[in-house]
């Protein structure tokens, strides 16, 4: 790897912060790799979804659409905006979230006013969506883009786990009108900690760039700012690392897919659980590798995990749902029966 190779070229150009060429040099590699016209690189994943819920107008009071399954980022994002998180339910697919299920709730629960979409129980305007490649699965985006799209809800991939996923063809996070990559020290490439936002709209793509330098009008020494921005850009001693990190990312992803191989193979035939597997039509980044007990098993769940760890195999249930967090309980929900369920069946392990 020419990671340390990079950096000390960082270090010796006296170029550590947020500018300096790697910046650039790895949002154009980001860019190459994912096939989006734009991508900004952002200090963390968290901030990639912040910035791009703001970016699309989310702002206080309104609601965002989120799955019940997913890491506690994707909601915190909201929040930071005022927000109110709407949560939910997933598939057992893919992990992603029922679309069907969805699209019945919003016929059931939302009207049209003024070319917005309403929640009919909270009187709050619904502004956005975002689905979670959970574990780098795909979700059903052809289906999702079409509900969101007759609700008029804007869509923002939280692709922060699925660098390396495609769904038909396409990468992931360059569906919606925005997506969010994460680069934290567990994903399949890192920088340390670094995320980025994926766009192919060039004023979208300029304004979360423009915000995420605190909103400095550029200018050769006067520092004037023109509306309240974030100090979000990611330092150039990241990006060094991250540019080493694009040289192997085939190669890493070539790992992850061998393991699940490998983990099927030791799995297979073995009654009452299964790997969950890429999507149809679907390429999945194999981030995370997780087990699904059949529903007559479920209760084993906490019994085999402990006897993993015990042997040394750091096993682990999912995520703990976001509408069981009390921070979270207060806000709306749907259903969601599938997410409980699921739950109370998923093993990750390690990966």
């Amino acid at each position: 790897s020419n990671a340390k190779k990079y950096l000390n070229s960082c270090i010796d150009s006296g170029w550590v912060s947020s500018s300096g060429n790697w910046v650039t040099e790895f949002e154009n590699k980001i860019k190459q790799f994912t096939g989006a016209k734009y991508a900004v690189a952002v200090s963390n994943g968290t901030v990639a979804l912040r910035l791009s819920l703001s970016c699309l107008g989310v702002s206080a009071n309104d609601e965002v659409l989120i799955p019940d399954i997913t890491f506690v980022a994707t909601a915190n994002a909201v929040t930071y905006c005022g927000a109110y998180p709407h949560i939910v339910d997933c598939e057992e697919e893919n992990l992603g979230i029922d679309v069907p299920k969805l699209k019945r709730y919003l016929e059931d629960n939302t009207e049209k006013r003024s070319g917005v979409c309403v929640n009919k129980n909270t009187q709050r305007i619904i502004k956005a969506i975002v689905p979670m490649h959970v574990f780098g699965h795909p979700v059903e985006l052809d289906s999702l883009l079409e509900v969101a799209h007759n609700h008029q809800i804007k869509l923002i991939e939280d692709a922060a786990e699925a660098l390396g996923s495609f769904y038909q063809g396409k990468h992931v996070g360059c569906f919606g009108l925005m997506g969010a990559l994460s680069f934290n020290g567990n994903k399949v490439l890192t920088t340390g900690g670094g995320g980025a936002i994926l766009t192919d709209d060039k004023e979208l793509g300029e304004r979360a760039r423009h915000l995420s330098r605190t909103a400095r009008v550029e200018h050769l020494w006067n520092y004037d700012h023109d509306e309240v921005g974030f100090n979000y850009r990611l330092p150039n001693l990241n990006a060094a690392l991250g540019c080493a990190q694009m040289e192997q990312l085939e190669s890493f992803l070539a790992d992850k897919r061998r393991l699940f191989g490998r983990y099927q193979g030791a799995f297979h035939g073995i009654p009452g659980l299964r790997m969950i597997e890429e999507p149809p039509a679907s390429k999945s980044n194999y981030w995370l590798q997780t087990l699904l007990l059949d529903k007559k098993n479920k209760k084993l769940k906490n019994e085999i995990i402990k006897v993993f760890n015990e042997n040394k195999i750091m096993a682990r249930p999912a995520w703990k749902l976001l509408h069981t967090l009390k921070h979270l309980k207060k806000f709306p929900k749907m259903n969601l029966d599938v997410c409980q369920d699921l739950y109370s069946r998923i093993i990750n392990v390690p990966s």
